[in-house]
């Protein structure tokens, strides 16, 4: 049976039950209602006819208006015989009644027959009434009993609906979500079974045939599929840096030769089992799994390589950590299914790069000595001493001059690199006075100001805590700090040197009026070798790298805020005591 029928068989029998009941209840109380009009109107309004009459002839001699009331009352009675016997009753009283016509006041033996027979209309009467109310009180029952039988197997029809109608459409619903999700999880041998001809029952052969279809083309695709993992395991097999696969809930899903490799593990101990497990005995492997927020660091900063020994050479690696995000078919929103571990070896970079600071430390220390002399030979010539020097010479002995100072800037710049870069770089920490660091940078950037003819304002807090840091670098990035905010400002204008304390650290500043930087470069400002675009001034681009490396050596930060036309403020932060 379809289910619409059910459902409209279901509802109609309930919905006839329903007008059957109202049918009955309206009835029953129809008939009520004629038994107690019949009663008010044929057996009470006979009582009290009767009564008034009875009232009357008891009346007082004098009481003219008795009479009158009596025949009225009467004639009342005459139009309202109802039950048998009254109206033989009625006849004899009309025939006592004509006997007091002479003398309707004077009490004699007839008054006391008309006394009986008014008696005897009321008895009868009252008797009417008693048997019109048993008969009342039976039909009450009646209908109490077919009405509540009536509701009662409306009742039980409905109930029977409530439950079996919702049971019958709600299984076969239950029954197809969990085979759907069955194949939606890649079971393809889920099957419903549905007996019954309807249209859950079509369904059924329609999810079935559906079914059947994608366990054939599953099987078709299976070879397919076995085939494509193979090509991606002999692709990242053959791939140079160590490659390791992991799922969302950290098990080994891949890796390749070069990862077993280095992390000295056969392919049985890490295929298949627990990343942190295995981590417990292999450091290296620990330190790989390791969450993201602790590999790059928040500004984009990557860490330092890992060194790895293999075969008895040092080696280098970069690690990079590459999370696998899909959206599933019919779903909004991402789900990561895993982490992809590549180990970019970069061992022939750092061989390049040390090589590379070899080279310029070496340079730097040998253009230091020849540079030193030039400044002598320098010296000599402006005091004269190989004789009197005209205009034009003086000119080329000032050039001369600057050339060197630039250069040997330049060779103290790289020395400082080289040995960030190698690692070499000593910190001497102490307790340092800031009042006392700003004043030293301010006397030191003194002469390059008066030759720029830029002026140098100090806007210091009062009450700066005593700061922990090598005194002699933290100077350097003051001066260089200063000296570049005065080689960008216009003739005239005003260096500002600012000192404060913060809530945990103290922040130096260094503003200019000069022409801003651009908010697009402001990112790569302390990059080696950067120099923004467009700028007159030279440089080596190192300066600026060297400042990030020493302040954030020491834990602290360095920042700039910049707009283009409005000057720049450089900064740094250092933890208080």
């Amino acid at each position: 049976m379809k289910i619409k029928t059910k459902l409209t068989l279901g509802v109609g029998l309930l919905l006839l039950l329903i007008i059957l009941l109202a049918v009955v209840s309206a009835g029953y109380v129809i008939a009520l209602k004629e038994d107690t009009n019949n009663i008010l109107v044929a057996n009470y309004n006979s009582l009290d006819y009767s009564r008034k009459m009875l009232l009357a002839i008891d009346e007082e001699a004098n009481d003219q208006t008795a009479e009158k009331r009596f025949r009225e009352n009467l004639a009342l009675q005459n139009k309202n015989i109802t039950e048998t016997g009254e109206r033989e009753i009625m006849e004899r009283l009309n025939d006592h009644v004509r006997q007091l016509d002479t003398n309707f006041t004077r009490k004699t033996r007839t008054h006391q027959l008309v006394r009986q027979d008014l008696l005897e209309v009321m008895r009868l009467n009252m008797s009417a009434i008693q048997r019109k109310s048993d008969f009342a009180n039976q039909s009450t029952n009646s209908a109490l009993f077919w009405i509540v039988g009536t509701g009662s197997a409306c009742f039980l029809i409905a109930f029977i609906l409530l439950v079996q109608l919702p049971r019958n459409i709600a299984r076969p619903i239950k029954e197809l979500t969990e085979s759907i999700r069955q194949i939606a999880s890649r079971n393809y041998k889920q099957r419903v079974d549905f007996e019954s001809h309807n249209e859950f029952g079509d369904l059924a052969k329609s999810f079935n045939v559906m079914a059947e279809k994608l366990d054939e083309y599953n099987s078709t695709q299976l070879a397919e599929v076995l085939y494509e993992k193979k090509r991606i395991e002999t692709l990242i097999n053959s791939m140079n840096d160590p490659v390791i696969g992991l799922d969302e809930n950290k098990l080994i899903m891949f890796v390749n030769d070069k990862a077993i490799n280095i992390l000295g593990l056969s392919k049985t101990d890490l295929m298949g089992k627990s990343a942190q497990e295995v981590a417990l005995s292999n450091d290296l492997l620990r330190s790989l799994i390791r969450t993201s927020d602790d590999s790059p660091d928040k500004e984009g900063k990557h860490a330092a390589p890992i060194r790895i020994f293999i075969t008895g050479k040092e080696q280098y690696f970069e690690k990079e950590q590459v999370t696998i995000s899909i959206t599933p078919t019919g779903e909004r929103e991402k789900h990561t299914i895993g982490d992809v571990i590549i180990l970019r070896n970069i061992t022939s970079f750092k061989e390049l790069e040390f090589a590379k600071t070899n080279f310029m430390a070496t340079i730097s220390h040998e253009l230091k000595t020849p540079i030193s002399s030039i400044k002598m030979s320098l010296q000599l010539l402006e005091k004269e001493a190989g004789g009197i020097v005209d205009p034009g010479q003086q000119q080329l002995i000032h050039s001369i001059k600057e050339d060197s100072d630039r250069l040997l800037k330049i060779t103290g710049e790289l020395l400082n690199l080289s040995q960030i870069e190698t690692g070499n770089i000593q910190l001497v920490l102490q307790p340092s006075n800031p009042y006392a660091m700003i004043s030293h940078a301010v006397e030191a950037a003194t002469k390059e100001a008066e030759r720029y003819q830029v002026n140098i304002q100090v806007n210091e807090a009062e009450k700066v805590s005593e700061i922990l840091v090598d005194t002699d670098k933290t100077q350097w990035v003051l001066i260089n700090l200063l000296v570049n905010a005065i080689h960008y400002s216009p003739a005239g204008e005003t260096v500002t040197v600012s000192l404060e304390q913060q809530e945990n650290n103290v922040r130096f500043a260094v503003s200019d009026k000069g022409k801003g930087i651009d908010p697009k470069y402001t990112s790569r400002i302390f990059d080696r070798y950067f120099q923004v675009p467009g700028s007159n001034k030279s440089g080596s681009g190192l300066g600026l790298a060297i400042c990030r490396e020493f302040i954030e050596a020491q834990g602290g930060t360095i920042g700039v805020d910049s707009q283009p036309g409005q000057g720049s403020t450089f900064y740094f932060l250092i933890e208080r005591k």
